[in-house]
């Protein structure tokens, strides 16, 4: 019950890392917004996880989506004392010149600018209550970037950097802020950042770049966000933590 009485907002939460990272929460004591674009899946996540969760649409590129999120979420639990940025998408891995500047733009825009958005948002509460903690999914992508996915690449890597100027700017606030910087994951984005189909033989060759030999899981994420989360880790901001099995060595 590392995280009992608190409450938490993850993004991305109807599939993937942040469904495992809202349910791990969830069953450490907190009270958890599950928020998504996809409305379904978010109620879906949150009847799972029960009476501690509530489900909230949300597009994180849209501030004022973003801003009613936060509030609703405040409305039905009386506070946010945790935020996890995990809502991110990619173009497809392919030559940089082969992407519009209309994918480079919808890249930004869910990856950097909602937490430019969130920041906004949550930061004159965690102001207000004494402090906070929020956390940013970062990649791998953005500390040893590999071709086929430059414009994605540079987005992690504002995410990793945005993370670390947040810190020291907000720590006199007690507000403490990490980065998760994972490796490729089993998660619906597994062909996009491939680049081909995802056969044994393909996989294959990229879990010979990771030195423990296999990819991200959606708990290995949930884990490492439940210890930077919880009061174990009060000594903690502007760590960019690798959960890539050795990838960026």
């Amino acid at each position: 019950m590392r995280l009992q009485g608190k409450t938490a907002l993850v993004t991305g939460a109807a599939s993937g890392f942040g469904r495992a990272i809202a349910r791990r929460f969830a069953r450490e004591g907190a009270q958890v917004a599950v928020v998504d674009l996809n409305a379904e899946g978010a109620r879906a996540v949150a009847a799972e996880i029960g009476d501690a969760a509530i489900a909230v649409a949300c597009d994180v590129a849209d501030g004022a989506q973003v801003a009613s999120c936060f509030n609703d979420t405040v409305q039905a639990f009386g506070k946010v004392d945790v935020v996890v940025n995990n809502a991110g998408w990619s173009h497809p891995n392919q030559p940089l010149l082969d992407v519009d500047y209309q994918t480079f733009r919808k890249v930004y825009a869910i990856n950097v600018d909602s937490i430019f958005h969130m920041t906004h948002t949550a930061l004159p509460h965690w102001r207000q209550i004494g402090g906070g903690v929020m956390l940013n999914v970062g990649s791998t992508a953005g500390i040893r970037p590999r071709p086929g996915l430059t414009w994605y690449n540079s987005s992690k890597g504002a995410v990793n950097l945005m993370t670390r100027s947040l810190a020291v700017e907000l720590a006199p606030d007690k507000v403490r802020v990490c980065a998760l910087a994972p490796v490729m994951g089993v998660t619906g984005l597994l062909e996009t950042f491939m680049g081909m189909p995802d056969t044994p033989q393909n996989r294959e060759k990229f879990l010979a770049t990771i030195p423990l030999g296999r990819l991200c899981e959606p708990e290995d994420m949930a884990n490492a966000a439940l210890f930077l989360a919880s009061d174990e880790a009060e000594f903690l901001t502007g760590v960019v933590l690798e959960v890539d099995g050795g990838r960026t060595i």
